[in-house]
């Protein structure tokens, strides 16, 4: 992952590393050197080119152990040397996670606030010093009829968030991420004191169109 400048349509793909800002610069290693744990498999996916002068985007996916696909989203972190009125500081970290529940969830009145509960918990528990935390949970009952009748009700969770970091070290952010993705996909925390596994890219199928595996650093 190189960390483009956005919103530059004419900028030379060949630049010079160096003229990244120092603080991206370090936010971009801490996320290369960052491990999360092994159900996780991540993939750079085209950053955002009209909200700040910089990005960067991962896209990923979590697995359980028989393979099967259990949660998917998005990670991006902004950077704006000037800083934005909104964000509070100069970055700023926006993620999404997606995750199918089961059906008789739907009709839970706390779902929404538990799923909040799952990002507010996970930055707690990572101990990161995070500003202007906000978000939106939705949820999304599909019931099939007709020639589909046979197929199972679904529900669709989705967990949208961002915050301002306080520092770089935002490869603790990452890892809430991750976290937050294998929690709602229903996977049991890593015991104390077991160390996550490196991520893996590719695996089960493969990225999505633009995609390319995980490759943080400039």
């Amino acid at each position: 992952m190189t960390g483009d400048r956005t919103g530059d349509s004419k900028r030379d793909p060949q630049q010079d590393p160096r003229q990244v800002p120092a603080p991206f610069a370090a936010a971009l290693a801490s996320l290369r050197e960052r491990r999360l744990r092994g159900e996780v498999r991540l993939a750079e996916i085209p950053g955002p080119t009209r909200v700040a002068p910089y990005s960067v985007a991962l896209e990923g996916e979590v697995a359980e152990p028989g393979g099967e696909d259990v949660a998917t989203g998005r990670f991006v972190v902004l950077h704006d040397p000037e800083g934005q009125e909104t964000w509070q500081g100069t970055f700023r970290v926006v993620t999404l996670v997606r995750a199918s529940l089961e059906p008789e969830l739907a009709a839970d009145p706390l779902l929404a606030d538990v799923a909040w509960t799952w990002v507010t918990e996970s930055l707690g528990a990572a101990g990161v010093d995070a500003l202007a935390i906000g978000g939106t949970v939705t949820r999304v009952l599909s019931q099939s009829y007709g020639a589909l009748d046979a197929t199972p009700d679904a529900v669709d969770l989705e967990i949208r968030a961002s915050w301002t970091p306080t520092d770089t070290d935002l490869g603790v952010h990452l890892a809430v991420w991750g976290d937050l993705m294998a929690t709602a996909g229903g996977l049991p925390p890593l015991p104390d004191g077991v160390a996550s596994l490196a991520a893996r890219s590719g695996g089960r199928g493969h990225p999505r169109p633009g995609s390319r595996p995980h490759t943080v650093g400039p």
